[in-house]
């Protein structure tokens, strides 16, 4: 069944949320606010020798997706552009589209002493899954009290 759009984008969202949602946390999502849908969701895992990061990017396929190490940050990108309008005769024009078209980022900070050579990364099912090489601390020099004389 098609809805005429007067509905709004999330007609059924309206449906499923609870009264008390809508004001004790102001039509949002308490973790990610409005922009909730557009995030890229992460799990990120510590091992003893490596970070595992899982980043899920539902519908975007290997060649949308990219990483870069810049100045200590790492930062997946992903696009797609789905605005190639084909006309197809036999299967109709679209009425609707709801499916994410466009840019999205994210940068996680990994630290100085990461290099590219430290990160493997491996996209499978939707899941962008990235191991990252820990590196070994400077240590601190403890603090010293320092005699005063006089």
């Amino acid at each position: 069944m098609l809805l005429p759009s007067i509905f709004g984008e999330s007609l059924f969202d309206d449906f499923m949320n609870f009264p008390f949602e809508k004001e004790f946390f102001g039509r949002r999502s308490p973790l990610y606010g409005r922009y909730e849908k557009n995030l890229m969701k992460t799990d990120i895992k510590e091992t003893d020798s490596a970070y595992e990061v899982a980043i899920d990017l539902p519908g975007f396929k290997k060649e949308d997706v990219s990483a870069k190490l810049e100045n200590g940050y790492l930062t997946v990108s992903a696009s797609r552009n789905m605005d190639k309008e084909e006309k197809d005769e036999q299967n109709g024009a679209y009425i609707r589209r709801e499916r994410y078209s466009g840019e999205c980022s994210r940068s996680f900070y990994v630290g100085d002493a990461v290099v590219e050579e430290d990160i493997r990364a491996r996209f499978e099912d939707g899941i962008l899954q990235l191991t990252i090489a820990k590196k070994e601390e400077k240590k601190i020099e403890e603090k010293k009290l320092i005699a005063i004389e006089g």
